[in-house]
Order: structure tokens, then C-alpha cells, then sequence
């Protein structure tokens, strides 16, 4: 009996470091530069809708430069009374000049909370959200703000 303890435990410990990379790439928020929002907009390339979040590839173009009418967007009405005007304001284009972004969205439920149809290739869309500090690794944008045509989603927290 206390062998196959033993095998268990030691089989368990050794798939451990498998699993921790892809845990952390899904839950792990610390990494991100909370004070600098980047703006991106371009077409999806690539969609996955699936849990723990939605994640597409957007292709943005070479000059891409945040839009004065963004601050004209209208935002959801539980983010627009708290912070989200100046978070939006905030809005920069990043440093770094990739041209393809993976973009994390929120949990499937959170997404059809909003209503939001899945995202497929060939869409244009632009986001506002946060990238690692320094914009250091790979080009992954966490998204705290959607916009699909006319529409804004605020993916932080479910509608109001």
C-alpha cells in the first residue's frame, strides 16, 4: 500500500511542472502593466472560442495609431460611472511593432452574458487592455474593452 502511495505521489509531483506554465498563462494577471493601456485594432486571423477564455489573433496594421473618436465610444454603464473614460484616455499605441497579437478575452460565460456572438476570422475589431510590463515576451493583450462595430463590451465584469 505504500508503494503504490508513494508511485501516486511521485507521479503526481512530476507532472506538476507540466501543468504550472499553462496555469499561470491563464490565471496569472501580475505580469501585466496595469498603469499603460494599449490600443490595438485589425482583422482576426485566428479565433479559438473555448474556456478558460476566448482567444483570437489579430493582425494590426504597421501604422497603426489610436483614433481621436475612441474617446467618443460609449462605454458600459457599470465601467463609464467608475473608471472607464480615464482608462480609455489612457489608450496608447504600443511600442513594440508586431504584427499579429494574441488577444485573451474573457470566460465564455462573461462573453454570452454580453451577448457577444464568437468572434471569427476576416472580422475587424479593436480592443483596449493591458500587455506585459515593458511589453517584454510575446505579444498577448489581456482586453478589458471590445468593440465590435458599433458596440462596446466590458469585459472585466459581467452587464450591468
Amino acid at each position: 500500500m505504500k508503494r503504490r502511495l508513494f508511485l501516486a505521489s511521485a507521479s503526481a509531483s512530476a507532472a506538476l511542472p507540466l501543468l504550472a506554465p499553462r496555469a499561470w498563462a491563464h490565471h496569472g494577471w501580475s505580469g501585466f502593466d496595469l498603469s499603460r493601456p494599449i490600443y490595438l485594432e485589425g482583422r482576426v486571423v485566428k479565433s479559438q472560442w473555448q474556456n478558460p477564455h476566448a482567444e483570437l489573433v489579430l493582425e494590426v496594421p504597421a501604422d497603426l495609431k489610436v483614433p481621436p473618436a475612441l474617446l467618443q465610444r460609449s462605454l458600459p454603464a457599470q465601467s463609464a460611472k467608475v473608471d472607464g473614460p480615464v482608462f480609455v484616455a489612457k489608450a496608447t499605441a504600443p511600442k513594440r511593432t508586431d504584427r499579429q497579437w494574441t488577444l485573451e478575452l474573457a470566460p465564455l460565460s462573461r462573453l454570452q452574458a454580453w451577448n457577444v456572438t464568437p468572434i471569427q476570422a476576416g472580422e475587424v475589431i479593436s480592443v483596449v487592455g493591458y500587455t506585459s510590463e515593458g511589453e517584454t515576451g510575446d505579444p498577448v493583450l489581456r482586453v478589458e474593452y471590445l468593440f465590435v462595430a458599433d458596440k462596446t463590451y466590458g469585459l472585466r465584469s459581467s452587464p450591468a
